[in-house]
């Protein structure tokens, strides 16, 4: 082991895992930063510091092998002396905290996801309370996610989350205004809202669903001219967000609202609130509401008990409603979650070829609906340029999980970060090509 160094510490923090964990790494580097501290996130090896933080994920095997890896490859980088401390905190840790302290023993200290001051302190910072949604953020400059709320109360069989999160807590109005105003003056042009379930904002501070109140006070943010909405849940979604969304031109029309499945008797197990016919009801009524709007989801096959018969009404279904876009995972058995009780009864092969079935039946629904966008022209924001290409999106697209849109950069320039009328002249399955307008 190397004497300690007595250059400068710098603080590396790692994110694994979804938008609600790089979230809450921008706000902790924020509080880093504003205690004096150097703070980078996944810098190149090169000049990653010598503190290294990592906010997990626990939510499915995959997640948390990767998770774990991390951990063990860092725990090595301190014991050959290349990194002087290693700290631990996020969805894995809250879940898994003492297996991980007696199995992994050379990290530091391990923090769960509600332990923001003690890890401030353990990195010689302050939790600075005045603060309030001043982060460090970590996405291109044009777009930022803005968590509305954390938690949450849904008792679905086969999530973690609620082990991990906790219960749902809204953030109030006045809060979420006041962070994005604050993102906007640093050049935000568009809001990602997310939260474990948007569906349920409101309930717990103001006694009722109040999501379309919240974009009723974001849509006047001076500078945001996208706001996006993530992870809505199917049962009790409040239709006066259709209403907003169909009049406000700062709303996107896109929506994305985790199904998990259609076939009954898995939604029952699955603890779901809703039924095939419901769920098909409700669709139809968001298209009506809001003609052209896309519409993204998420699926999960091989859950305990899914018969061929289940899984062909999901295809069905699939192939019925044409979803705009879409995301498919083989059921993870999780231990403490509701459905950890059944037996985990369809064979990893079946598993993983029933989602692979799914997603190629949606590249196909995919790859007929982008032809349609062919000689239209979109409203794009440029994220950024990538080898030979500026690379944007539409407003039916969020950034890293849907479509994008690839402009040749050999024969045309465009602003990144800036909005740009873009005709599309060609379409694959999951990418458009344009040119400006």
């Amino acid at each position: 082991m190397r004497t300690k160094s007595l250059k400068k510490n710098k603080i590396n923090v790692i994110t694994l895992g979804c938008s609600k964990n790089v979230y809450d790494s921008e706000v902790l580097m924020g509080q880093l930063r504003a205690s004096g501290k150097d703070v980078a996130h996944e810098a190149p090896e090169a000049e990653e510091g010598n503190i290294i933080v990592i906010n997990t994920c626990g939510f499915i095997d995959n997640a948390k092998a990767e998770s774990v890896n991390m951990i063990l490859e860092y725990a090595d980088k301190k014991e050959r002396g290349l990194v002087d401390k290693v700290f631990v905190t996020g969805c894995l840790s809250e879940r898994y905290r003492p297996d991980l302290e007696k199995e992994i023993p050379n990290v530091d200290q391990f923090f769960g996801t509600t332990e923001l001051p003690a890890l401030l302190k353990a990195l010689g910072a302050d939790y600075k309370h005045e603060l309030l949604g001043e982060r460090l953020t970590t996405t291109p400059k044009n777009y930022a996610y803005l968590k509305i709320s954390e938690g949450c109360d849904r008792p679905c069989s086969f999530c973690a989350i609620p082990l991990m999160r906790g219960k749902n807590v809204s953030q109030t109005i006045e809060k979420l205004v006041k962070e994005s105003e604050g993102l906007a003056k640093n050049g935000v042009k568009e809001l990602i809202l997310i939260a474990q379930d948007l569906t349920y904002y409101g309930l717990d501070i103001y006694k009722k669903r109040a999501l379309a109140e919240l974009l009723e006070a974001l849509v006047k943010v001076e500078g945001i001219e996208w706001i996006r909405l993530h992870y809505a849940f199917p049962t009790g979604f409040p239709m006066d967000v259709l209403e907003i969304m169909k009049r406000e031109p700062k709303i996107c029309n896109y929506l994305d609202i985790p199904l998990q499945h259609i076939s009954d008797s898995i939604l029952k197990s699955m603890r779901r609130g809703t039924t095939q016919m419901k769920t098909t009801k409700l669709l139809k009524e968001f298209r009506a509401a809001v003609p052209g709007m896309a519409i993204r989801t998420t699926l999960i096959v091989g859950y305990p008990g899914e018969t061929q018969e289940d899984f062909n009404i999901l295809k069905e279904f699939v192939q019925e409603m044409k979803f705009d876009r879409m995301g498919c995972f083989a059921y993870s058995h999780e231990e403490n979650t509701h459905a950890y009780l059944l037996e985990d009864d369809v064979p990893a092969n079946v598993k993983q070829d029933r989602a692979n079935e799914i997603m190629e039946l949606q590249s196909q629904i995919s790859w007929d609906l982008n032809q349609e966008k062919v000689g239209q022209t979109f409203k794009c924001i440029i994220d950024r340029k990538e080898g030979g290409h500026f690379v944007g999106r539409t407003e039916f697209d969020s950034p890293d999980v849907d479509n994008e849109v690839l402009i040749d950069a050999s024969k045309h320039y465009v602003k990144t970060g800036e909005f740009v009328m873009i005709k599309i002249i060609e379409a694959t399955e999951f990418d458009l090509y344009g040119e400006p307008a």
